[in-house]
C-alpha cells in the first residue's frame, strides 16, 4: 500500500512537471527580458511553502549569473520593503494566487515602478491581477491523497523557476568560468579551478638565470622550498629547469658539475602548462609524469608561474 502511494506520487509530480511545457509562451519570454534588461537585482517573495520554494529560486539564479535574493512577503510590510529597490524586478511566487502579503508586496512595487512577475497557479487570481507578467503553473491536482498539502504545486513552481533561471543564464552567456568564480569552496567550483587560480607569481617563483652559479641555484631552490627551479634567459624565458633529483644526479655523476652554470646544468625542454588550464589537468600531468612542479609560461614562452602538487591538493584538486 505505501509504495502504491509513492508511486502515485511521483506520478502525479511528474505529470504536473511536464504540464508545466505547454505553459511556456510569450509571457515566459517576456519575463526573460525583464530580468535579463534591469540594472537592478531580482527580487524573489512569497509565503508559506511557496516562501521556501522561492529561496531555492532565488539561490539558482545568483549562483547562475543573476543576481537576485529573497524577500519574505510577510516580513516587508514589517521593515524589510527596502531591500526591494529602484530598477529592481519583483518575482512573486503564490500557488492560490490569493496570498494578500504578495499581493500587497506587488502593489507596492507598482506605486514605485518596479516591474512585476507573478508564478502562480491561478493566473486569474489577485496576484495574477495585480502582476505586470504572468507565469502559470497551474496543475489539476495535488499529489497528496487529500489533494490538500502543497506537493504538485511546488514541485511545478521549483521546476518552472529552474526553466526561468537556466534560460536567463543562458541568454546572458554565463560560461564555466563564471560558474567556478561564484563557487570557489565547493567541490563543484574545485572542479573549474583554473591553474591561474593557483599558480605562484612574482617573487613566489623559484627562478635563476642561465648565467647563475649552482650554489645560487640551490639557495634559490632552498629559499623558495618547491624542490626546483627555473632557469631563465636574459628576456625571462623558460630554458630549463634543476630539480632536487638532477642535483643529485649531478653530484653523484661529478661533484665538479656544481662549479659550472645553472644554464649548463639545467634540464632543458621541461613540461609546462598554460594558466588557462584545468588545475585538475596540471594535477593529472604531475601524476603521469612521475612530477611534484610545473612551470606556466605564456604564448611567448615567458615564464609566469609555478604550481607545486601541494598547491592542488591545498585547493581540494584530486
Amino acid at each position: 500500500m505505501s509504495l502504491d502511494t509513492a508511486r502515485e506520487v511521483l506520478r502525479i509530480e511528474a505529470d504536473a512537471v511536464r504540464r508545466q511545457i505547454d505553459n511556456l509562451g510569450p509571457q515566459f519570454l517576456r519575463a526573460i527580458e525583464a530580468v535579463q534588461t534591469t540594472q537592478g537585482r531580482l527580487c524573489v517573495t512569497g509565503i508559506g511553502k511557496s516562501g521556501l520554494i522561492g529561496q531555492k529560486i532565488a539561490a539558482t539564479l545568483a549562483s547562475s549569473g543573476t543576481p537576485a535574493y529573497f524577500l519574505h512577503a510577510g516580513e516587508a510590510s514589517h521593515g524589510d520593503l527596502g531591500m526591494l529597490m529602484p530598477g529592481d524586478v519583483l518575482l512573486a511566487l503564490s500557488t492560490s494566487g490569493e496570498t494578500p502579503e504578495v499581493v500587497r508586496l506587488l502593489e507596492f512595487a507598482k506605486t514605485r515602478s518596479i516591474r512585476t512577475i507573478a508564478l502562480t497557479g491561478a493566473p486569474e487570481s489577485a496576484v495574477g491581477r495585480a502582476a505586470e507578467i504572468v507565469l502559470s503553473v497551474a496543475i489539476p491536482r495535488e499529489a497528496c491523497p487529500l489533494n490538500l498539502a502543497p506537493t504538485a504545486s511546488t514541485t511545478a513552481m521549483l521546476a518552472m523557476g529552474d526553466a526561468l533561471a537556466m534560460s536567463i543564464s543562458e541568454r546572458r552567456g554565463f560560461r564555466e568560468e563564471d560558474f567556478a568564480a561564484l563557487h570557489p569552496g565547493g567541490s563543484l567550483g574545485r572542479k573549474f579551478l583554473k591553474v591561474r587560480d593557483l599558480m605562484r607569481t612574482g617573487d613566489r617563483i623559484p627562478r635563476v638565470s642561465s648565467g647563475a652559479s649552482m650554489p645560487a641555484a640551490i639557495h634559490e631552490m632552498s629559499r623558495k622550498m618547491m624542490g626546483i627551479t627555473a632557469v631563465v634567459d636574459g628576456q625571462d624565458r623558460l630554458v630549463a629547469v634543476i630539480s632536487d633529483g638532477d642535483l643529485r644526479r649531478l653530484i653523484e655523476r661529478d661533484p665538479g658539475q656544481l662549479q659550472r652554470t645553472a644554464g649548463d646544468c639545467g634540464h632543458p625542454n621541461p613540461r609546462t602548462i598554460s594558466e588557462e588550464e584545468f588545475a585538475s589537468s596540471a594535477l593529472e600531468t604531475m601524476r603521469s609524469a612521475k612530477i611534484t612542479s610545473l612551470f606556466i609560461v605564456g604564448s611567448d614562452g615567458r615564464l609566469s608561474g609555478a604550481l607545486h602538487m601541494h598547491d592542488l591538493l591545498a585547493a581540494g584538486i584530486s
